[in-house]
């Protein structure tokens, strides 16, 4: 939750609000780049809400995870490309990355654990934070098409000019 929390601060002070990345034609990559993160965090916390993934399928809950590590490896890339990254931001990648580390232990300390177990999913109820990660899968979900929609128009105005 605390990652979806920064991240959340991230998209709209760094992204939306001091760098309105979707109205800049140079930064269509990074948009793409965004969308394909933020569907990868709504399938993580709709995943992780309300199941956990025995057997081979603790495989989707890897896939996701070394997904979103290839989007931030690139983005960073494509980032500081393309722009001068505010304070702000920096600050919160910092702090994201933290916990994207902190994720990646904590989930993966029960993923060996569930490997083992027959495969299927099964359900778990954690009670508030299962709705808190529910509504933060749905978020992340909205803004993957809002920044997906805005790379594709970003698209259409590089290639006309």
């Amino acid at each position: 939750m605390a990652h979806g929390v920064i991240g959340a601060l991230d998209v709209f002070i760094n992204h939306e609000w001091l760098a309105r990345l979707p109205s800049r034609r140079e930064c269509v990559a990074e948009e793409r780049l965004h969308s394909a993160r933020e569907f990868l965090f709504a399938a993580l916390f709709a995943s992780l809400a309300w199941f956990e993934w025995h057997g081979a399928f603790v495989w989707w809950i890897v896939a996701l995870f070394a997904g979103e590590l290839l989007v931030s490896a690139r983005d960073v890339v494509v980032e500081g490309d393309v722009r001068q990254l505010p304070a702000s931001e920096r600050f919160l990648h910092l702090f994201l990355f933290m916990n994207l580390g902190i994720m990646y232990t904590l989930t993966g300390q029960a993923l060996p654990g569930w490997h083992a177990l027959p495969a299927g999913l099964a359900p778990v109820n954690h009670g508030w934070a299962s709705w808190v990660l529910t509504a933060m899968a749905l978020g992340a979900l909205g803004w993957a098409l809002r920044d997906g929609l805005a790379a594709l128009r970003l698209g259409r105005k590089a290639a006309v000019v």
